[in-house]
Formats: structure tokens, C-alpha cells, sequence
């Protein structure tokens, strides 16, 4: 989230399982719990601990296995994250919340203060703004709780016992049946409104679009390795309608749509951010506009929230402080708009991008890597980001997808102080197999450029400073790959000049790190090592043919044009002076300080005119957008993309 000066900042793959057979009974599914002797044909081994203890919660409470493991599936795709909570509190595969306890166990730690506006047209905006009180903790943020009172289970068990947790879930699920009177049905199409509300949502389309995605769930199947080794699976039941009538009788309210720019599969409301004056001719929180007939959008920005979602929605109401245009709750995916598409929002800490880009925020923390990102949020993002991508022509890559982590410091100054979010926890493979467009190796073995790809589970870097100063984190799956001077894991790090720091392995130090779906230009390679054009640098890192961190790719690359010993590289593509009219001021072309020496590659992303959009008054009338003959290419130039004039580089297809 653009906060205070203190601020921190298509469904995976799977194999369908055939059908179950035959009506669900308990008698059936009445497989042992942890420790009690498998039944026949079963096999007690701790690989499939969990999908017994799904089975056993089933019977006990009389749910339907199938509805109980979507259920699942949607609030943490079956995994325990050691017992830690989410972002909301959530605890266990079952995402049971309870708020109040998570609150009290998790400090949270800052990234770096940017200018959220980005312009040096105008006064650097860095508001220092008391984060609002909490309000009173909502029923969707305490049903652990409410499932400890159901099972007689102490709290602290279903908070970190899994087996404990699933049959609180259980519990849940068959006590929001029998209050909207419904039976213990052996069928799963019965039991949508209880899932429904199982949610926690208050509204009626919040609740249908969280039970839909379960039915997108039950109905397609899915199985996976846990977190912690444990193997589930649930059968696909492709034919499966539930009852969607159920819903019409849970008592929920009507959500204030007043026109949001949202698909119709996810839930939406509007929570608009105030257009208003106040002090010194100052304005907030964004700034009007006419996109895309005047400026194309070109990227979306994916940021987290720094904060919980009572809290966030008051700071978006408040002129003074800044903007962006959806947030997405963490426990159920609803979405809220904020600032319309047309206009620009104060989000990105550089105004180019602002001006280029909506952004998105999402419940959470990038700093704490067991404050978990729920399947919904992830499922609702998703959707929205597509129908973002399909409206405005958005290419869904990592190219016009980008992190607050990748937008550049729009000036050599502003660089240490860019936001770091959504960090090394936001798992982008994930994310862009829901957007429908995996990342997948392309070329062949000796390409002339590679896609970052680890195994998110599995790559498990150091990371230090979540919680203390120099202290590891907790050890979580990552989207990031680490860079060294050299082929060997004790070389040096990277080191970034802008940063004007040394490298560190801190959770918020990019200097040295690469991404999921980020391409780049190989510059060598050594046995197990693959090394990189990055920063102006030969970067390494570990890339072995079993486990690899990387995939070759294909693509464009630009390279100085011959005879010059480099060329510089830009943190935003604005006109050229003769560009800008009378009236509206001029803005410096000046380079940061990096550079791209004779004979370094590095891969295009898009090609566009110099543009600056002059907003500095409150009333439009003085707004122009101005656009120059210069073209500028976007490139992957570090963590961070960056700009160069078309005019100073020669661009090449990725074969070598």
C-alpha cells in the first residue's frame, strides 16, 4: 500500500481424477483419523494424513467430503503454513479465522517512503496519516471461535492442529446448513448456501461469487503436494449444479455497485476516493482524466495493502492521502473500486506509470511471509486483471503485469526509497496459470534468453528482516531467484548503484534478485550456472537441468547501437523538450545512473511514445497530455524494468 512515510509498503494444471462412484454416506467416508488404525485398504502414512482427516471430519459432521476439500481448496489450496495465520487471521487448511489472536502475535515492518505521485512537477506527496483504529473485529474474522464452541476443540488446537482445524471447518460448514434449514444432504449441489456462508460475506454477491468459485472447484477437480508433504486430492464431478435458489433465503444484503468497472464473475463495490481541494490549493487523492482515448493504459501494477481491510478503506476515503483503483479483501476476493479506469491514480511512486497503469491492492503483507494470500483473493485478482487485460488490450505478461517491486525510481534520487511490494512471498506462477496464461519454456535449449521459473514450493531462499533487523524469516516458497557475482553461491551478491547501499539477503532488498516470469538475456553459462545481462552486470545464479530456476524463452532484445561504448537508461519515456506547448513546462529527459554497455542485451516488453500527462490544478481545464517523437522501449533492465530511447539501441530477435 502507498502509505505513510513509515508505510511498509485459467486454474493450475491437473490431472482429473476419475469420478466418484455412488451417493456420499458416512459409512463410506469413515476413514481413521491421525493415529487410529487405517481402514481397509488405506494406508496411515504421513503423505495422506490429511486427506483422512477430511474424510473423518466428513462423517463426523455429516458434509460431504467433496464440498468440505473445495471448501479447502478455496481458502488455502490444503495448506497449514506451520500453523502461522493469514493476513486476516485465518488459521489451517480451513482458513479458520481468528483475528483478534493473530493481531496480538505479528508485528509488520516498513519498506522504503516514495512519492506516491511520482511528478516533479509538483510537490513530492508523502502524507503521514495515523493508520484508523480497527473497527469492531466482524464475525468473518473470529469463526475459529464459533468452531471451537461447535466441537469442543480448544482454540489453540485449531489453530495449529490440522486434523483439529479440518473438523472445525467441517463443523462450520454443517452449522451454517442447519440454520438456513436446510438437511445434512449426502449431495454437494445442496449445500451452496452454506458455503455461501461460509464465506463471512455480508452480501449477496461476495457470498455467490466465493460459492461459485467452490462449485468451479468441485466441479473441475484438483489435487496437489501440501505445503508440508501431505498428497489430496478431490475427484472432478464435472455435471455437478447445486442449488443456487438457497442463497435468495440467507438474509444478506445488496452490495452499492453505482456503476463499477468490474466482470460480472467476481463481487464489486464502489468506495469512491475522494476528488477534493483543501489547504493551499492542494487536491487529492488522484487526478482526473480521459483514458484511454488520451493515454493508453498500458500496465497493471499488483501491490499489497500494508494493512487489514477496515483500516485500508478508511485511508482511501481521506482527500489528503493517496490512491489507487481496486482493493481485493483477503477472506472472501471482494473487490472495491476506488478510482475510475479514465482517471489516475497516486499509486505507483512514478508518475509515468501512474499515468500509464491502474493498480491493485491486496489484503496483506509482503514482509510476513505466513500473512498468506487466500485462493479467493488470488481466483478474484485473476478475474479482474483479465477483464482489465481484455478491455484496455493489456498483454498478460510479466512485461505489462508488473509488482510495485518493478516499477522504476523515476529519478536517480527517488530510487532507495521505491517500494518493495508485493515482495518475494506473491506467487506469481500461481497467479498467472489463474490468468490463463502459464509460463512455459519456449526456444530451444541454448535460447538466447531464459524466463525465471522456480518451483515456488520448493525455492526456499534466505530472506532476513521480516520481523528483526539481520534475523532470517520464517522459511516459505518464493517467487525469487538469487544473483551472484560468479558461478558459487558464496561470491558476492549484485550490487545495485542507485541503491547506494551494499547487497543484502533482506526481504526488501531487490539489488540482487529476479522474479518469476521476468526475462532476460543469457550472458553465459557454467555447468549448472546461468548467468544474465542485469544492472549493466554479469549476474549468476544456480540453474541446474533437474531443478531449474529459469526456462528459455523467446523474444525481442535491444543492444546499443555499434560504436558506442553504452547508452543510458531511463526511470520514465518523456517527450523530448520541443514536445511540450505553451503552457505546459517542460520536463528534464535525465538518465539514471545506469547504463547498458556495448554488447549487453536486454529483453523488449513494449514499445511507446514519449508522454507526460500534466495534471497540477484541481480543475481540468489546464490538463494536457503530451506526446513527442521520441520512442522509448521498455525493458527488463534489473528487478526493476526500465526505459531507453529507441534512437540509442539496435533491437534483435533472441537467437544467437
Amino acid at each position: 500500500m502507498r502509505g505513510p512515510a513509515t508505510d511498509p509498503t485459467s486454474t493450475p494444471g491437473h490431472r482429473h481424477l476419475r469420478r466418484a462412484a455412488g451417493p456420499f454416506t458416512a459409512a463410506a467416508l469413515l476413514l481413521p483419523l491421525l493415529g487410529a488404525a487405517p481402514a481397509q485398504g488405506a494406508t496411515d502414512t504421513s503423505a495422506d494424513r490429511l486427506q483422512q482427516a477430511f474424510a473423518t471430519a466428513a462423517a463426523d459432521h455429516h458434509v460431504p467430503q467433496s464440498v468440505l476439500l473445495a471448501v479447502s481448496y478455496l481458502q488455502s489450496r490444503w495448506d497449514g503454513h506451520g500453523g502461522a495465520p493469514s493476513v486476516t487471521g485465518g488459521y489451517g487448511p480451513m482458513h479458520l479465522t481468528d483475528a483478534e489472536t493473530a493481531v496480538a502475535t505479528t508485528e509488520h515492518f516498513a519498506e522504503g517512503a516514495e512519492d506516491a505521485r511520482g511528478d516533479s512537477a509538483r510537490a513530492a506527496l508523502r502524507p503521514h496519516v495515523e493508520v484508523p483504529a480497527e473497527s469492531a473485529v466482524p464475525a468473518r474474522l473470529r469463526t475459529l471461535r464459533r468452531a471451537a464452541e461447535l466441537t469442543g476443540i480448544p482454540a489453540a488446537d485449531l489453530r495449529t492442529d490440522p486434523a483439529a482445524n479440518v473438523s472445525g471447518g467441517a463443523a462450520l460448514l454443517a452449522a451454517a446448513q442447519k440454520e438456513l434449514g436446510e438437511p445434512l444432504s449426502a449431495d454437494p449441489a445442496d449445500w451452496y448456501g452454506a458455503v455461501a456462508r461460509f464465506s463471512g460475506a455480508d452480501d449477496t454477491a461476495t457470498a455467490a461469487a466465493y460459492a461459485d468459485d467452490v462449485y468451479d472447484v468441485l466441479r473441475s477437480g484438483e489435487e496437489r503436494t501440501t505445503d508440508d508433504g501431505q498428497q489430496v486430492a478431490l475427484a472432478a464431478r464435472p455435471r455437478l449444479v447445486p442449488d443456487r435458489a438457497q442463497l435468495g433465503r440467507a438474509g444478506l444484503r445488496t452490495l452499492p455497485t453505482d456503476g463499477v468497472e468490474c466482470p460480472k464473475s467476481v463481487s464489486c463495490e464502489s468506495v469512491p476516493a475522494p476528488y477534493a481541494q483543501f489547504g493551499d490549493d492542494d487536491y487529492g487523492n488522484h487526478d482526473l482524466g480521459d483514458r484511454p482515448a488520451s493515454q493508453r493504459i498500458r500496465y497493471i501494477v499488483v501491490h499489497d495493502t500494508e494493512g487489514a481491510w477496515d483500516g485500508v478503506m478508511n485511508l482511501i476515503q481521506d482527500p489528503t492521502y493517496v490512491s489507487w483503483n481496486y482493493t481485493i479483501r483477503s477472506t472472501d476476493g471482494l473487490i472495491a473500486q476506488h478510482v475510475k479506469a479514465k482517471d489516475v491514480a497516486w499509486h505507483a511512486g512514478n508518475w509515468d506509470v501512474n499515468a500509464r497503469s491502474v493498480g491493485i491492492e491486496h489484503e496483506g503483507f509482503l514482509a510476513d511471509p505466513d500473512a498468506w494470500y487466500t485462493e479467493a483473493m488470488y481466483r478474484s485478482s485473476a478475474r479482474l486483471v483479465k477483464y482489465l487485460s481484455r478491455k484496455y488490450d493489456i498483454p498478460l505478461d510479466r512485461q505489462h503485469i508488473l509488482g510495485h517491486d518493478n516499477v522504476p525510481g523515476p529519478t536517480t534520487s527517488t530510487i532507495p526509497g521505491m517500494h518493495t511490494d508485493p515482495g518475494p512471498f506473491w506467487d506469481w506462477r500461481h497467479y498467472f496459470q489463474l490468468l490463463g496464461h502459464p509460463f512455459e519454456r519456449a526456444g530451444g535449449k541454448q535460447s538466447g534468453l531464459v524466463t525465471i521459473l522456480p518451483d515456488y514450493a520448493s525455492n526456499r531462499p534466505v530472506y532476513t528482516g521480516c520481523t528483526t533487523k539481520g534475523e532470517p524469516c520464517t522459511a516459505h516458497g518464493s517467487s525469487e531467484v538469487r544473483l551472484y557475482s560468479d558461478h558459487d553461491v558464496s561470491a558476492p551478491l549484485i550490487k545495485d548503484i542507485g541503491r547506494k547501499t551494499e547487497p543484502t539477503d533482506g526481504v526488501n532488498d531487490l539489488s540482487s534478485r529476479v522474479s518469476t516470469g521476468q526475462q532476460y538475456a543469457v550472458a553465459d553459462r557454467w555447468g549448472d550456472w546461468t548467468a544474465i545481462w542485469y544492472l549493466g552486470q554479469k549476474a549468476w545464479f544456480p540453474n541446474p537441468r533437474k531443478d531449474p530456476a529459469a526456462v528459455s524463452a523467446k523474444g525481442l532484445v535491444v543492444t546499443p547501437k555499434d560504436g558506442v561504448a553504452s547508452i543510458p537508461v531511463y526511470g520514465r519515456a518523456y517527450p523530448e523538450k520541443e514536445a511540450y506547448p505553451a503552457g505546459v513546462p517542460a520536463q528534464s529527459v535525465v538518465p539514471l545512473p545506469y547504463t547498458i554497455p556495448a554488447g549487453q542485451r536486454y529483453v523488449v516488453g513494449d514499445e511507446m511514445p514519449g508522454e507526460y500527462y500534466y495534471a497540477v490544478t484541481f480543475t481540468t481545464d489546464s490538463h494536457r497530455v503530451v506526446v513527442g517523437k521520441d520512442l522509448y522501449y521498455e525493458i527488463q533492465y534489473g528487478h526493476r524494468v526500465g526505459f531507453v530511447r529507441a534512437a540509442d539501441v539496435t533491437l534483435e530477435g533472441s537467437a544467437r
